[in-house]
């Protein structure tokens, strides 16, 4: 029986995953999962998955509430996705990712107003997405699209990302502050 590595071995082990090849790191996974790793990963997530197995030797899986957890909210994402415009039913079995309404915390009731081109563009919020001019989309930039008729994020559209923080390099100095600093 292989005794359990302390944190120091599992953070050394998990920088050398850094130093390991595509090859070597499908023998690591195959040695810690006991099957292949699935075909076409990228080395990026094979080092990612490795990592996470090595911890989990070491330190405990996820508690079995949390296991429970997961799986009531996957079930929960597929009995409340709808299908898309042209996709079947089979395929909104499988839910691709959270709806608008749950990443952006946007509650059903909620308005959202814009104005585009002079005309107040309004859109409903409601429990399977959003409604614009009587048609339900999944995602905002959906409907930043039909309104627009060109690509465009939805949050950023409506205005509900905050503003990326500009980068501020170094202070730039007066010309005086120069010719003093030569002086």
């Amino acid at each position: 029986m292989r005794k359990r590595l302390s944190r120091e071995e599992v953070e050394r082990e998990i920088a050398a995953l850094d130093t390991l090849d595509t090859k070597a790191l499908q023998e690591k996974w195959a040695a810690l999962y006991d099957r292949d790793p699935p075909s076409r990963i990228r080395a990026g997530l094979l080092r990612l998955g490795i990592a996470y197995r090595l911890q989990e030797k070491a330190f405990g899986g996820l508690k079995p509430q949390t296991v429970r957890l997961l799986r009531k909210l996957a079930i929960d994402l597929r009995a409340a996705r709808v299908p898309a415009a042209g996709e079947t039913a089979v395929a909104a079995e499988v839910p691709l990712r959270p709806s608008v309404v749950q990443t952006l915390n946007l509650t059903p009731g909620t308005r959202l107003m814009r104005e585009w081109n002079g005309v107040t563009e309004v859109v409903d919020v409601v429990a399977n997405g959003l409604v614009w001019r009587g048609a339900t989309y999944r995602t905002l930039s959906a409907v930043a699209v039909a309104i627009t008729g060109t690509k465009w994020s939805g949050p950023k559209f409506f205005g509900l990302t905050p503003p990326k923080p500009r980068l501020r390099g170094p202070r730039m100095r007066s010309p005086t502050e120069r010719v003093a600093e030569v002086s």
